[in-house]
């Protein structure tokens, strides 16, 4: 078997489990999924990890989160269920247009009016910013987070850009923007971190955006 076939092979193993997964999830859960939706004001903590936040409803495909969902996939939440929604450094991995533009409309949906979007990225400006100006500072803070091989600035560029894969689109402010926008959100605009959602080891190469439903 050849290397792309067996890349691929693994691949489609890989999204059968996590279809199961969030199968399993809504045969399992559903009433509690029905249950939570009556309630109204959900804050649905979106691709938390093992992040998990109190008074949230963490959702991921994480076995730590509260509902084990592909966010990918149409969301199991009733039209305007939710006052808030955010996600932290997941929107990166989804391939745009398709897998984020779902996820933006999915967001909309689901939030009443006023609800709050916040979005969290790593920020494109600021590691083109570190790699053209050879910041160091900024270097050796995303240091931690590089694969032991990368030596070099273009390296760390570089993973930014793709982490082995798993990053499909690098965001800068206006095109944040304009994708939520485009969306349906009103009032984007930069935020700056906070304690309070973000974790406070990649404030340092974050982009936080908020927006609501009007």
């Amino acid at each position: 078997m050849s290397g792309p076939v067996r890349e691929a092979w693994a691949r489609l193993r890989f999204e059968i489990v996590l279809a199961a997964v969030h199968a399993r999830t809504l045969l399992v859960h559903g009433g509690r999924i029905r249950s939570l939706s009556a309630r109204g004001g959900l804050r649905l903590h979106v691709g938390c990890g093992d992040n998990l936040k109190a008074g949230w409803v963490n959702v991921d495909l994480h076995p730590a989160a509260d509902l084990r969902l592909d966010v990918r996939r149409p969301w199991p939440f009733p039209d305007g269920c939710a006052g808030e929604v955010y996600a932290e450094h997941l929107f990166e991995h989804l391939e745009w247009p398709d897998e984020g533009g779902r996820f933006l409309a999915e967001a909309f949906r689901v939030l009443r009016g006023g609800g709050a979007l916040r979005i969290s990225v790593p920020d494109l400006e600021r590691h083109a910013r570190a790699y053209a100006g050879g910041d160091e500072e900024f270097a050796r803070a995303f240091a931690p987070f590089l694969p032991p091989w990368a030596a070099t600035r273009a390296d760390a560029l570089n993973h930014h850009f793709r982490q082995g894969g798993e990053h499909r689109y690098s965001y800068d402010a206006e095109t944040l923007a304009a994708r939520l926008r485009a969306a349906g959100f009103a009032d984007a605009a930069v935020a700056a971190p906070s304690a309070e959602y973000e974790q406070p080891s990649r404030a340092f190469e974050s982009l936080v955006m908020t927006a609501r439903r009007a």
